[in-house]
């Protein structure tokens, strides 16, 4: 029994340490997908698919450091280079 548990514990202990980090990630995907939701509102009334709109907020949400406090369109509004990256990237008629 002994071998056992001296073999279990470090793989009991590994499984709890691996266990936080998907609620870390979960977190993060959480938060992510309500700034973009945020975005595509804040975008509804620029004449672009529901689409583009996600594929542009996507990549606006990834690009902000993960520290940023501002909204999306607060943000694209001070980073014009990253606004027309995005933009680009996501198909956006300008």
């Amino acid at each position: 029994m002994r071998v056992y548990l001296s073999y279990m514990l470090p793989a009991v202990a590994m499984l709890f340490m691996l266990s936080a980090v998907p609620n870390a990630v979960q977190a993060d995907l959480y938060e992510d997908a309500a700034w973009i939701k945020q975005c595509v509102k804040d975008n509804a009334e620029e004449g672009q698919s529901t689409q583009i709109l996600k594929k542009y907020c996507f990549c606006m949400v990834n690009e902000m450091p993960a520290e940023e406090t501002r909204s999306v369109t607060e943000w694209e509004k001070a980073n014009p280079k990253v606004e027309r990256m995005c933009g680009k990237r996501a198909g956006w008629d300008r």
